[in-house]
């Protein structure tokens, strides 16, 4: 026991032979195998040994660098994830060197781009080695931030020249920081602009953008508009000025507010030959009877006309209910939509995710148990989906409509064939990115860099 090193909850690991000069490690007794974050992985053989190709994003919240790996497979386990799912991984060892010490480690390759961390140390590798202080960090083994900056000076990418603007509210949420990470790694600047920071000098000769107490913003190529619903209104505003500058706007202030009003966004639907459910609207409570009969009666869907995230969406599956419902959203003045309700879909709907004319990836979302919306936020599960060519027309068809460069095109199988719900002028990167294992925030990116006509 004496000769036991004490680390703390979490190390830097260093391997060589995979080309990683540093790895932060959450250290966990807990868990009996050593992971890894590991994507892109392929299996080929060398000689008899079969041998692991894949790419490691080694930097904690950062995937602007990619280190390409590759190490002999040793085994395939099947491990149990925090969330309980058994699922088979693929194990490779390769030697680590830790606070001096150099040995021999078994590590299962793991999609950990939603853990805090992107390695996690188990017990067999700290077994008869090392002691766990779990109030310590750093103990063995610490790098600081300049080391760290120069191990990977060789990885990040020179400056392109090129300018993007991120105009959001929340720096922190997943899309937001993808996006700065994707356009980092192609070595473009960016910044972070929150909307309501923003205010602007209306003038004919000389127009502006001013921004936390009077730096001008007049030097982005584009931007890139991510703006929640409650700040669409001034949010369009500004994206109008950035565009009467020559700032390229990847989704046009014209396009967002069109998405956001569902009732013209349905009008433009059915003007244009796309197919949608029955949809009613309607403003006097005397209509309520005609208006559930019009749509085919209950069970119905209504609708706010401004919700998102599946917030403000209602099923009514009697008539006397949907009548309740629809009158009490009268009562409060407000807007609603009414909308046959789809059984057959069993709570499943289809996300396409649409950037300059192209479907870029689809995932299907489920409903959890007793409900009936399947959004992300609302608890649905996601996963891949092959989508039908008369699906992905819809889908391209609809953003096109809506003049949308970036779209997520929300589509429902009915008996009837594919059904357009909805389009998102912002939709979310983090469940469809963790369902596909595709690098969305990188498309947006390419997708600007395509308008422009800029080759990196």
């Amino acid at each position: 026991m004496g000769n036991l090193q004490i680390i703390g909850s979490e190390e830097w690991c260093v391997f060589e032979d995979l080309g990683i000069p540093a790895i932060k490690a959450r250290v966990d007794s807990g868990a009996k195998t050593s992971s890894i974050q590991a994507t892109n992985i392929t299996i080929y053989t060398k000689g008899t040994q079969e041998w692991a190709k894949f790419e490691v994003n080694p930097l904690q919240e950062n995937r602007s660098i990619t280190i390409e790996c590759e190490a002999p497979l040793v085994d395939r386990r099947m491990v149990k994830s925090s969330s309980g799912i058994s699922e088979e991984r693929l194990v490779i060892k390769t030697p680590v060197s830790l606070g001096g010490a150099v040995f021999d480690i078994e590590l299962t390759l793991a999609n950990r781009d939603t853990m805090e961390f992107r390695m996690l140390l188990g017990r067999e590798a700290i077994t008869n080695r090392y002691i766990v202080n779990p109030a310590l960090n750093n103990n063995i083994q610490d790098f600081s931030e300049a080391e760290i900056n120069k191990k990977y000076a060789a990885y990040f990418k020179e400056k392109t020249g090129l300018k993007i603007a991120l105009l959001a509210s929340n720096p922190n949420l997943y899309s937001n920081k993808r996006l700065m990470e994707a356009a980092a790694a192609r070595g473009h600047e960016i910044v972070f602009l929150n909307v309501e920071l923003a205010y602007m000098k209306l003038d004919a000769h000389s127009p502006e953008i001013r921004y936390r107490g009077g730096n001008i913003l007049n030097k982005f190529d584009a931007v890139i508009p991510r703006i929640k619903p409650a700040v669409t209104f001034y949010g369009c505003a500004l994206i109008r000025q950035f565009d009467n500058l020559g700032v390229y706007c990847q989704n046009s202030a014209e396009a967002i507010a069109q998405s956001r009003d569902k009732l013209f966004a349905s009008q433009l639907f059915s003007k244009n030959d796309l197919h949608i459910p029955i949809t009613g609207f309607a403003k006097s409570p005397a209509d309520t009877k005609d208006l559930i009969k019009m749509v085919n009666g209950a069970p119905l869907i209504i609708k706010l006309l401004e919700s998102t995230q599946g917030k403000g969406v209602v099923l009514a599956e009697t008539n006397k209910a949907a009548e309740s419902v629809i009158n009490a959203f009268k009562s409060v003045n407000t807007n609603i939509l009414v909308q046959e309700f789809i059984k057959e879909a069993n709570g499943q709907d289809i996300r396409c995710f649409v950037a300059n004319g192209k479907v870029v990836a689809a995932m299907q979302r489920q409903a959890k148990k007793g409900e009936f919306r399947a959004n992300i936020h609302q608890g649905g599960q996601a996963s891949t989906i092959k989508i039908t060519p008369q699906e992905k027309k819809l889908a391209l068809k609809a953003a096109k409509i809506l003049n949308l460069a970036v779209a997520g095109v929300d589509i429902i199988r009915s008996n009837k064939g594919p059904l357009l719900l909805e389009v998102n002028s912002s939709p979310g990167l983090e469940g469809i990115e963790n369902a596909t294992g595709k690098d969305i925030a990188n498309e947006m990116i390419l997708a600007i860099e395509k308008k422009l006509k800029f080759n990196c």
